[in-house]
């Protein structure tokens, strides 16, 4: 069984940072997405990291977030720099193993202006 679990997020300043992490059990992570939804809105994709090391990114995180990983620890960060108040959000980590997607507990961003 797989679960991954979210930790990191709060409370931030205009411009400060945060770093979501999103540790996996169950299954070797090769492959992890984070994603947002703020209410009222569609959940978007946010980051991705592919098995490879390649990496993407939604353009309005681009240059400011980083999606990256530690084997040892078989887990995922989201680094997150000069937050915006448009980043306020629940974010969430998900992953796809054998074409099932397994999904983080969600974790609230709250930017304050």
């Amino acid at each position: 069984q797989v679960q991954l679990v979210q930790s990191g997020g709060g409370l931030v300043q205009a411009g400060g940072s945060l770093r979501l992490s999103c540790a996996a059990s169950g299954s070797i992570i090769d492959y992890m997405t984070w994603h947002r939804q703020a209410p009222g809105q569609q959940r978007e994709l946010v980051a991705e990291l592919d098995a490879g090391g390649s990496t993407y990114y939604a353009d309005s995180v681009k240059g400011r977030f980083t999606i990256s990983r530690d084997n040892a620890k078989n887990t995922v960060y989201l680094q997150m720099n000069n937050l915006k108040p448009e980043d306020n959000a629940v974010y969430y980590c998900k992953t796809e193993i054998r074409r099932s997607d397994f999904w983080g507990q969600g974790t609230q961003v709250t930017v304050s202006s």
